[in-house]
């Protein structure tokens, strides 16, 4: 999401450069240019107006001080201002209530409701700890009930036996009933949603919502759609008392246009984006860290947690005392490590968190992915266990062997035995006493100060 805008930022900062004060006339063209970024982006047009205005007002007269160039001074506007927009922090679920907590979930069809459902489920059973109980009001959609009981199961909670010959709201009083029975802390109910919004279908939410009294009514909805995703929020919140958005399919969107206008236009704060169709890919919405990704500045904290949580810290730990008595980083140490950073997540993902990847080359970025990582897996997973703890003694007959066996070629056997080399070398400076020191004070100066 935001890679459009964000490498249309990236231009404009640049053509800033060299400018002793940001006046009115010298970023007349800029904000000319911030605008189309904007619109490009499917930004709702008020929001741009808006924005554009908010900027001017802030960046006009600012002294770049000695430490900042002109282009930093206004990014740094530009920042505040995006974070500003989107809502200035995150905001959480209300779990506060006496369980068990409702939150009801409402969007069109084809908005990711169910699979919305279910990733929120796992993130309250894993990260807050709650006891989840699942049921669908869908009685409209053919499967829906079922699609949701197995979503359950995947991921452990349950799930209500709901009836589809029942009303929905009949449904919805009997999970609720259930849900205080077995002690559940949070209950999440999906709806029947329509290609289109109509009254049918807002006389059934507005009568769940009735008999529910959720302390969170979170409206779902594709960021694909762009502006239509704003408008029909705005229909939602007119007929519910909307507390929060969840963007789905962000990963398929490199516009961004929904998630830079629905707090402005509705007032409603996003509270999570899908990025992805597993049922861990639900984030809590940051607004200061999405702000800082748009301007190519990354997302370090959001990757440390994500690794943090996802790693392996038993085997991590291995690792740091193996290198640490300087016993040998073999092909077996290698694949573990590529088995860590496949379980962590999508690599692309991972990587766009980093700072400055904006001015990467694109086929550059097109080499780091999973299925490159998965093909190096391949090639040793063909390796006898000899062959990985000593790859020294890899002769070409071998790598024919060891192409063959992993469906790659010759080419790419060599290339990940040098690259193994490589790193092989700097683990075993690692290991050396003040080797780490020495590595650090190395890299120093290549780094950009933060």
């Amino acid at each position: 999401m935001f890679d459009n805008l964000s490498q249309r930022l990236t231009r404009i900062v640049k053509e800033l450069r060299g400018q002793g004060r940001l006046t009115d006339e010298n970023i007349q063209s800029t904000l000319r240019e911030l605008r189309m970024a904007l619109l490009e982006a499917d930004v709702a047009l008020p929001v741009v107006r808006w924005f554009v205005e908010h900027v001017r007002t802030r960046a006009v007269g600012e002294e770049v001080v000695a430490s900042l160039t002109p282009g930093q001074a206004f990014i740094r506007v530009v920042r505040n201002e995006l974070t500003a927009l989107m809502g200035e922090q995150c905001e959480r679920l209300d779990l506060n209530r006496p369980p068990p907590t409702v939150v009801l979930m409402v969007g069109l069809q084809g908005s990711g409701k169910t699979t919305s459902a279910a990733k929120l489920a796992r993130y309250l059973k894993e990260r807050e700890k709650k006891s989840v109980l699942m049921v669908s009001c869908d009685v409209h959609r053919p499967a829906a009930i079922d699609q949701l009981s197995v979503l359950a199961s995947e991921i452990g909670v349950e799930c209500y036996p709901a009836d589809p010959a029942q009303d929905p709201a009949a449904i919805a009083s009997e999970a609720l009933a259930h849900a205080k029975r077995r002690f559940h802390d949070v209950l999440i109910v999906d709806t029947a949603g329509r290609l289109h919004i109509d009254a049918e279908m807002m006389d059934e939410i507005t009568r769940l919502h009735r008999v529910l009294d959720p302390a969170e009514t979170l409206f779902v909805v594709d960021s694909m759609t762009g502006q239509d995703a704003v408008n029909a929020a705005q229909a939602f919140d007119a007929a519910l008392p909307l507390t929060g958005v969840i963007l789905t399919k962000t990963d398929g969107d490199a516009r961004g246009g929904a998630a830079l206008s629905v707090r402005h236009v509705t007032g409603k704060p996003v509270k999570f984006v899908g990025a992805g169709e597993k049922s861990t890919a639900l984030e809590p919405f940051y607004p200061d860290r999405v702000a800082a990704r748009i301007l190519g500045m990354g997302d370090v904290l959001g990757l440390i947690e994500e690794v943090e949580r996802k790693i392996d810290r038993e085997q991590a730990m291995d690792m740091a005392e193996k290198l640490h008595k300087g016993q040998g980083f073999d092909l077996r140490d290698f694949r573990d490590q590529i088995r860590q950073m496949r379980g962590v997540g999508d690599l692309g993902s991972l990587m766009s968190r980093l700072p400055g990847l904006s001015d990467v080359p694109q086929h550059m970025m097109d080499q780091v992915n999973d299925k490159e990582l998965g093909k190096t897996e391949a090639i040793i997973n063909s390796m006898t266990p000899k062959e990985r703890r000593y790859p020294d003694n890899i002769k070409a007959s071998h790598k024919r062997r060891i192409a063959a066996g992993s469906g790659t070629q010759i080419q790419d056997v060599n290339r990940l035995l040098k690259q193994f080399t490589q790193m092989q070398r700097t683990m075993k400076q690692v290991s050396k006493k003040g080797g780490l020191g020495k590595l650090m004070r190395s890299m120093s100066g290549r780094v950009p100060p933060a």
